[in-house]
């Protein structure tokens, strides 16, 4: 048996405790002190509370950068992880301040510590390159986003939604856990880079098969790819602002990142070949039809839309295809453009939440006709909103632009056959522009379209326009000087070896 060096233990996870008492602190103040102030001042003092706690765990990630593998991938500390992990917590930190005129519930303690706690999920996640601690810090994540998007008691369509959302997380969960247990029997490891080691072999064995399918089924529901999507457009709607927003940039971004993991370390020597005309077997031609189904049926369906949160559910269903890509691709560089396009995607998604939920409060819906007007109404929203949309869509000189360029060309560049995946990269291509229709869309109902003549005027609270000031001008920069964040990117990637 492996010694376990409890005191590398704890300093590895020093971050995730952190962030765990912030929220615990957080809690029993809102409960003991504050249980009969106004909820806005309940939500202002734990989402700061809590907000300090992120910025503390980040601080302890930059000045004490552990690197160390402890027990063959258990917990891993590296600047890829750190890397990873800061991005979370910036994303939880936006979050939490998006929280603070909420209006959804006076539960607040309780709401603050289960971002948290999925937080430090997410942080587990993406630091482990082990079966069992992946499986149990998913469902660490998985069981805090289903409560958080029930978390509206007003509403009978949120619980619907998260009813629907826990019955395809179970499912998905025990198809993740079923291939994991495959993985295990076949290699008699837990450990990604052993399992890698016992399964390759000049033929894929049939159990393997089985293995690479229940898990791209599991993995494929965290990330709303299709056919394994159909939670997505309900609780995109329905979850209450925040935790929609959180589910749709947070968890998207480990996620994706224990994705490429799983499959590039874990499945390695198995990958067969989805280039054109030169199919073999073996999970890249599985992800590459994930990967087509979602950028057909998300953008497709997105168009017949009349509420922008479900139309952002479709969008992030097409997005989904576009990040598969990277994976589809499994190189280093293919990585970095993926963390670099999901990243810059969470950031856009987060802000465009944040509008939503000033117009949800002040017109009732996220209906597109309750947008009418709206670049006259609020004219700092407006202009976010517009800066989002457009990089969502893929324009310049905005993130979104350059992450679909950067991930294109390095999908492109991942095989040595001239055609290789380029079906797959002009599939991608075909379906950008077709999203730039229901995108366009929005931007019409805000600065052409007229405002409802009953419409109430839209009165911005100011948090909530320096958050969007601040989120419109990362996706401005990192669009117009993507190197800033890029070359953070590239060189963690080098260093972890992946």
């Amino acid at each position: 048996m492996i010694p376990i060096d409890y005191a590398q233990l704890l300093q590895l996870a020093w971050p995730e405790i952190i962030v765990v008492a912030a929220a615990l602190i957080a809690m029993a103040i809102d409960l003991i002190a504050l249980r009969q102030r106004p909820a806005r001042t309940r939500f202002a003092v734990a989402a700061s509370i809590a907000s300090i706690g992120c910025f503390a765990a980040i601080l302890r990630i930059l000045l004490a950068p552990d690197t160390a593998n402890l027990l063959d991938g258990t917990l891993i500390a590296n600047p890829l992880v750190h890397l990873v992990q800061i991005a979370l917590l910036s994303l939880a930190i936006f979050t939490l301040l998006l929280s603070v005129d909420a209006t959804f519930t006076q539960h607040v303690g309780e709401f603050v510590l289960l971002i948290m706690v999925a937080t430090a999920g997410t942080m587990f996640l993406v630091a482990s390159q082990d079966l069992l601690v992946i499986f149990i810090s998913l469902e660490l994540l998985s069981l805090s986003l289903y409560t958080l998007a029930a978390f509206n008691k007003r509403s009978l369509q949120s619980w619907e939604a998260a009813i629907k959302y826990y019955l395809f997380g179970g499912m998905s969960a025990a198809f993740l856990l079923f291939g994991f247990s495959l993985l295990y029997g076949l290699s008699n490891s837990t450990s990604l880079t052993h399992i890698a080691g016992a399964i390759h072999g000049p033929s894929l064995n049939p159990l393997l098969i089985i293995a690479i399918v229940t898990t791209t089924i599991g993995l494929g529901f965290k990330v709303a790819a299709v056919p394994f999507h159909f939670w997505a457009p309900d609780v995109y709607q329905e979850a209450p602002a925040p935790s929609a927003a959180f589910i749709a940039s947070a968890s998207k971004v480990a996620s994706f990142f224990i994705f490429f993991q799983i499959m590039a370390l874990g499945f390695a020597g198995s990958e067969g070949s989805a280039a054109l005309f030169h199919v073999v077997r073996g999970w890249v031609p599985v992800i590459a039809l994930t990967a087509t189904l979602s950028m057909l049926l998300g953008n497709l369906v997105a168009i017949r839309q009349t509420s922008l949160r479900r139309l952002l559910a479709y969008s992030a269903i097409a997005h989904a295809g576009y990040m598969l890509l990277g994976i589809v691709a499994h190189t280093q560089q293919s990585l970095a453009a993926l963390l670099y396009y999901v990243i810059t995607y969470a950031l856009a998604t987060l802000g465009a939440f944040a509008v939503i939920a000033v117009v949800e409060d002040q017109r009732g819906t996220d209906q597109l006709a309750h947008f009418d007007g709206l670049g006259r109404q609020a004219p700092v929203l407006s202009l976010g909103l517009a800066i989002f949309i457009l990089s969502l869509a893929g324009i310049p000189p905005l993130a979104g632009f350059f992450g679909k360029f950067y991930l294109f060309a390095t999908v492109l560049a991942s095989t040595p056959r001239p055609v290789g995946l380029l079906w797959l990269v002009a599939l991608a291509l075909a379906m950008s522009i077709v999203s730039l229709y229901y995108y366009l869309r929005v931007l019409k109902r805000v600065y052409v379209a007229p405002p409802s003549a009953d419409a109430p005027p839209i009165k911005s609270p100011a948090l909530s326009q320096f958050l969007v000031v601040l989120l419109a001008a990362a996706v401005l920069l990192f669009g117009c000087a993507p190197q800033l964040l890029l070359q953070w990117i590239q060189a963690a990637v080098q260093s972890s070896g992946l």
